[in-house]
């Protein structure tokens, strides 16, 4: 899982990422930065939260089910007018 992460971290070299906010997991601890590494839940379950929210309004997202599309830009286009609505009232 390191190379995973190590990966990931390549592919964010050039954003600026002020906090890495992790759980205790040892391989946060180890490849990140300790000056700007906050190892707390505070942050991370309102993330996480959204996220649930998310699966559970959009029904797709969760399992096939009757409303599972096979289309890739019907998906694209439920989502997005999911996400205009939820967070920009649109």
């Amino acid at each position: 899982m390191d190379d995973t992460l190590m990966l990931l971290l390549e592919r964010l070299k050039g954003l600026a990422f002020r906090l890495y906010c992790t759980d205790h997991w040892g391989v946060y601890q180890r490849l990140l930065p300790s000056d700007r590494h906050l190892i707390s839940k505070r942050y991370t379950q309102s993330i996480e939260r959204e996220k649930l929210t998310l699966r559970t309004r959009l029904k797709r997202l969760a399992r096939r089910t009757l409303c599972f599309s096979k289309s890739v830009e019907l998906h694209d286009k439920v989502i997005g007018t999911f996400i205009n609505r939820y967070y920009f009232q649109i």
